[in-house]
């Protein structure tokens, strides 16, 4: 009969263990615990073998000891889709701010708008015992990817809600901002006046290019899809969509951008193109991050407050975590117009 040495991975005389378990499998704790858990983010052929394990070693699981572990953790996971851009920094910084002097520790993580990251950061944050998540989804997110890797924890949603997913959402009022700002730019005189930015699906996208829509409408002015350039949300989406305006046969004098980096680029795209921001061509972003009042000229922009939003998140979050009720909720912020010199005067 052939003998087999577990000297390394055999558990010690006595009660069995998770960590004998993982031992004698070649896997993380976290991971046997996510097996016991049931969990649905373990690859099929390691469940199988942390549960042949089990049986092996005769673990007995002390469910009611961990459910008193589990009542919840002090880490709170923030997933950030960019942190490149001001807005989500200053928004992280709010939800940093908010877990000052309390229960929660926040674990932040850069997706950098890349889906597989994003997936690789939430699975992580699970196994290490995140209680809940503050998520600023990636482009291009699939909703029901988030909802199993989310199954049995409370999320809020930041900035970017997602059609048909679960979980708690913290946003500006997207519609009601770019309303504002378009019918600023028609009281000065325009009535060619493009949004730039954005890419297709993304709903905070959807929502301003509806204010953008609802203004042209109260004003008699018909929509022109040729005005709609989407591209990324960045600087360079912002100077690549400067290019494709100035083709039209008849260009437009101002526009409405995604947001304040969007309109940065654009700006430097008109500068480049010979185009006098503020009198030949009118800008306004979104956001009010504060690079926006430091531009030449000062850029006009939707303010989202995103300290504001994102201590809300977190705030709304902890509560969440606390009483163990995680229904959803939705949180509407103000955006406000901040009116600088990006605007310039009337329009003829």
């Amino acid at each position: 009969m052939n003998s087999v040495d577990h000297s390394t991975s055999e558990p010690r005389a006595g009660r069995v263990t998770i960590v004998d378990i993982a031992r004698h499998v070649g896997v993380s704790k976290s991971t046997v615990s996510l097996v016991l858990a049931g969990s649905s983010l373990v690859h099929t052929e390691t469940r199988a073998k942390v549960q042949q394990a089990i049986e092996d070693l005769g673990y007995v699981y002390n469910r009611g000891a961990a459910s008193l572990r589990s009542s919840h953790s002090s880490i709170l996971g923030m997933v950030i889709n960019d942190l490149a851009n001001p807005f989500f920094t200053e928004l992280a910084i709010g939800i940093e701010r908010a877990c000052q002097n309390g229960d929660f520790i926040p674990f932040i993580a850069n997706t950098g708008e890349n889906v597989e990251r994003q997936t690789q950061v939430m699975r992580s944050m699970r196994e290490h015992g995140a209680a809940g998540l503050v998520i600023c989804p990636a482009v291009h997110s699939d909703p029901r990817e988030i909802a199993a890797l989310t199954e049995g924890l409370p999320v809020v949603f930041a900035m970017r809600r997602l059609d048909g997913g679960r979980g708690s959402v913290v946003v500006p009022d997207n519609r009601a901002g770019a309303l504002a700002a378009v019918r600023h730019l028609i009281a000065l005189g325009h009535r060619r006046i493009a949004f730039l930015g954005g890419l297709p699906g993304m709903i905070v996208g959807e929502e301003r290019i509806a204010g953008y829509r609802d203004a042209l409408k109260e004003a008699g002015i018909a929509f022109d899809r040729s005005l709609v350039v989407e591209g990324l949300p960045n600087r360079e989406g912002g100077r690549e969509s400067v290019h494709t305006i100035l083709k039209l046969k008849t260009p437009p004098t101002a526009a409405l951008c995604f947001n304040d980096v969007v309109a940065i680029g654009a700006i430097h795209g008109l500068q480049a193109a010979g185009r006098d921001v503020g009198k030949d061509f009118a800008i306004i972003g979104f956001d009010d991050i504060d690079e926006a009042k430091h531009m030449s000229p000062a850029l006009s922009s939707v303010a989202a407050d995103g300290r504001g939003l994102g201590e809300t998140a977190a705030r709304l979050l902890m509560q969440q975590i606390k009483s163990g009720h995680y229904e959803d909720e939705i949180r509407i912020g103000d955006a406000r117009l901040i009116v600088r010199a990006s605007c310039g005067g009337s329009k003829q």
